[in-house]
């Protein structure tokens, strides 16, 4: 067996084999039942508070009916909130939008299902979240799955045991002036979209993620647009995936557009302030010190960010190795286009990273590029390009070994120093780091 072989063996098993999630807390997908037309009304306000009509946000939403507003006053609210069916569709929960760190969801010193989730909607359509942090929760921050529409709005998820942000199994929906830091897993995720005839998109936008293992996951997401936000400081930035772990693999239809994405080098591995879950890196680790990864995607279209100063590779993109579904492997209409690398001298360690799989595939008009691996660039046509692409068996194998073959996380790391961004520090080890901690 070749040295290749054994490599992409290794990683295909582990990374198959790692759980998207906690699943513990979660349905399985369905389709909502009941009404799932916009509710006429009339609707009443729910105030919450320690001098309001209900003392729990979990009180006022059991009492709401669909379209009802629930308003909830500055305050600490250890409780784990359940938004579940269509008769609490169109919901508006409502804290603190100047403010989102005056009303908060805590999850420290909760047991059994309320420890999971800050709030999870679950089958209710078009719900929306507004003016919160949620911290210290065993699983995510704020969990939305089987419906259609959402709206996450000026929030923030802190130090949870998975997902921030996290939306799965739906169709459309909307992230946006939201933070999300020091996550176990993800900052932001979509995962699991089912595919649609007519494609409802979900929206990412003026989103902040760092201190997480990755600022931004997309297990088999489809029709999402990820854009103007920043992504700093992770383990990984950006990583749309084809799992087996969840259904419709691989990863269609996506737009990274307008975002910057910059010092994505934190090593967790040598200490952070969660404790590592098996599940989340299997036995190969996520590549340490990358921008953005297409691992195993389809028609994704990477335009017009500003990619710096990560230490492996701004941008790349792999097949995903012996996914069980043979005909989701591989890299398929994917455009790497405009992009600018490189700003103000904060280089990546390598640029561009493409292993030349699938077909169909073109990287052009880069500003800013100064390294390529391979080193020629054989396996990168201009765009537009259509047939097979010039699959490189080493430069897969090179790319595979970053993670199996490096102990450390950082021996394939090419450092180089990061000009002053104003107000933040970067990040590469915990113990050490002098920025924002939890």
């Amino acid at each position: 067996m070749t040295r290749t072989t054994t490599l992409a063996a290794v990683a295909a098993v582990a990374l198959a084999a790692a759980p998207a999630a906690a699943a513990q807390d979660y349905p399985a997908p369905s389709k909502p039942s009941g009404a799932t037309g916009k509710p006429k009304g009339p609707f009443k306000t729910l105030r919450v508070g320690k001098t309001k009509q209900y003392k729990t946000i979990g009180a006022a939403v059991r009492a709401a009916r669909a379209g009802d507003t629930i308003r909830v006053a500055n305050g600490t609210y250890r409780e784990g909130v359940q938004v579940k069916g269509s008769t609490k569709r169109y919901l508006k929960i409502i804290g603190n939008a100047t403010d989102p760190r005056k009303v908060v969801l805590e999850g420290k010193g909760l047991k059994g299902i309320a420890a999971q989730n800050g709030i999870k909607v679950d089958g209710a359509d078009q719900v929306t979240i507004r003016g919160f942090t949620a911290q210290h929760y065993r699983a995510n921050g704020f969990f939305v799955v089987n419906v259609t529409g959402y709206t996450l709005d000026k929030l923030r998820a802190m130090q949870t045991g998975v997902y921030g942000i996290y939306a799965f199994n739906s169709k459309g929906g909307l992230m946006q002036r939201s933070e999300a830091a020091w996550n176990n897993d993800a900052g932001f995720y979509i995962g699991q979209t089912p595919p649609q005839t007519r494609p409802v998109r979900s929206i990412v936008r003026e989103v902040t993620a760092y201190g997480n293992v990755l600022g931004f996951s997309g297990t088999n997401m489809r029709y999402v647009t990820i854009t103007r936000s920043s992504f700093y400081n992770n383990g990984l930035g950006i990583v749309p995936s084809a799992l087996d772990s969840e259904k419709f693999a691989p990863p269609e239809d996506n737009v990274i557009t307008d975002n910057d994405i910059f010092w994505n080098n934190f090593n967790y591995f040598a200490g952070a302030p969660f404790t590592l879950r098996k599940g989340a890196t299997g036995e190969v680790a996520y590549p340490v010190g990358t921008g953005i990864l297409l691992f195993g995607s389809r028609r994704t279209k990477v335009v017009g960010n500003r990619v710096s100063g990560n230490y492996l590779v701004g941008i790349g993109g792999v097949q995903q190795v012996l996914l069980k579904q043979p005909d989701a492997r591989d890299l398929v209409g994917n455009q790497i286009t405009g992009n600018r690398f490189g700003l103000h001298g904060d280089f990546n360690g390598r640029d561009l990273f493409y292993d030349g799989n699938g077909r169909d595939n073109c990287i052009s008009g880069n500003e800013g590029v100064r390294v390529t691996v391979p080193a020629n660039a054989s396996t990168m046509p201009a765009c537009p390009f259509t047939g097979a692409n010039a699959f490189d068996s080493a430069a897969q194998s090179e790319a595979i070994n970053w993670t199996v073959g490096d102990p450390t996380h950082e021996a394939n790391w090419i450092r180089t120093p990061h000009p002053p961004r104003a107000g933040l520090v970067p990040l590469e080890r915990y113990a050490t780091y002098t920025g924002r901690k939890p």
